[in-house]
């Protein structure tokens, strides 16, 4: 009996299409049961990754057109078809904090064609829903982070707190008196200002709205006190004197606001909160698509147009890899879920 083949030299000999033909007939004829079923599965999904894509491509989107979601699918897919040739489109499904958008993609053929623009809600919904229809660690392979963008807390300018310190011993005096604004229940800032409040030891109000729009609006106006913002939106009413920044809630201050620190410089360890979004596919998506999709999102951000489009809005490039990305939304699902749990939030 011949030995068997080293692995490299076996992918040599698979790499032959006859070869392959001849291996996967003699299969389907009985002859070779067990090699062959291997062989023929290892054929098609080398197969399907060097004609992938070969149809049109998918991305859904648990948001409304014009969010900084949607932006940054649209910037994928227009990248994607221009390398590609193959048409990429982006279709909007709001509603239930991305769930909607998300159980499609569950659902889906796992063949690399229906994608999902994921975010951190993904991973907080997780715990936040008692009656979720997906998980996002389960149901769905991580390809690649595309974007991170942090948070800022910021006060009201007629508040009157300078600093971190002077907000918590204001919060300290006044307790349950003070209210901070987010986009909706269960969303990460409602969820960075539950857990500001146990790492200071502090009681705010939550003052829950339809959006970050209004929610922003009404900390400018001063009808909320504070809130945690993305950076993106909150530095230019920064810029322009209409809101105080207090601390960056990343692991180091932003390049378009040197001047303020971040909460870990202040005593504030491990509160990091970022508005991150990156692509996913239904679990059992062969291997070399995942692999091909990654190595496509790298190649996008790394374009100057598209890292200097991100920088505009306080956003930073990722580009991770599969299982980068993998083990950044298994911490993100165990860290907010710590944080729901001692909150005692849920949405359902």
């Amino acid at each position: 009996m011949n030995p068997p083949l080293h692995p490299e030299r076996q992918d040599d000999f698979l790499a032959d299409p006859a070869r392959r033909r001849l291996i996967e007939r003699l299969g389907g004829l009985g002859l070779l049961p067990l090699a062959g079923a291997g062989v023929s599965s290892a054929a098609r999904a080398q197969d399907a990754a060097g004609s992938y894509p070969a149809k049109p491509i998918r991305l859904q989107v648990g948001f409304a057109p014009g969010g900084s979601t949607d932006i940054i699918a649209r910037t994928l897919a227009a990248k994607m078809q221009e390398q590609w040739g193959q048409p990429v489109t982006v279709e909007n499904r709001p509603g239930a904090g991305s769930n909607l958008a998300a159980e499609v993609v569950s659902r889906a053929e796992p063949d690399g064609y229906t994608l999902l623009i994921g975010t951190i809600a993904n991973a907080t919904n997780m715990s936040l829903y008692k009656n979720l229809k997906y998980d996002i660690q389960r149901d769905f392979v991580a390809i690649s982070q595309v974007m991170a963008a942090p948070s800022v807390l910021v006060v009201s300018p007629n508040l009157p707190v300078e600093d971190l310190k002077g907000l918590i011993a204001l919060a300290k005096a006044k307790p349950g008196v003070l209210t901070y604004a987010s986009s909706g229940a269960g969303g990460s800032p409602h969820l960075a200002g539950e857990l500001f409040c146990l790492r200071a030891d502090i009681r705010m109000v939550h003052v829950p709205y339809k959006g970050a729009a209004p929610a922003l609006a009404d900390v400018i106006s001063g009808q909320v006190n504070l809130g945690f913002k993305t950076a993106l939106t909150a530095v230019p009413p920064i810029k322009s004197g209409r809101l105080r920044p207090i601390a960056v809630a990343a692991n180091k201050r932003l390049a378009q606001l040197p001047e303020v620190p971040t909460l870990a410089e202040l005593g504030i360890p491990d509160l990091e909160v970022s508005s991150w979004n990156g692509l996913f596919a239904p679990a059992r998506t062969p291997a070399p698509i995942v692999a091909r999709l990654a190595r496509e999102v790298a190649r996008i951000v790394a374009l100057p147009d598209v890292r200097e489009r991100l920088s505009t809005q306080a956003a930073e490039p990722v580009g991770s890899t599969p299982a980068e990305f993998q083990a950044y939304v298994r911490g993100e699902v165990e860290r907010w879920g710590k944080v729901a749990r001692a909150a005692n939030i849920t949405l359902d």
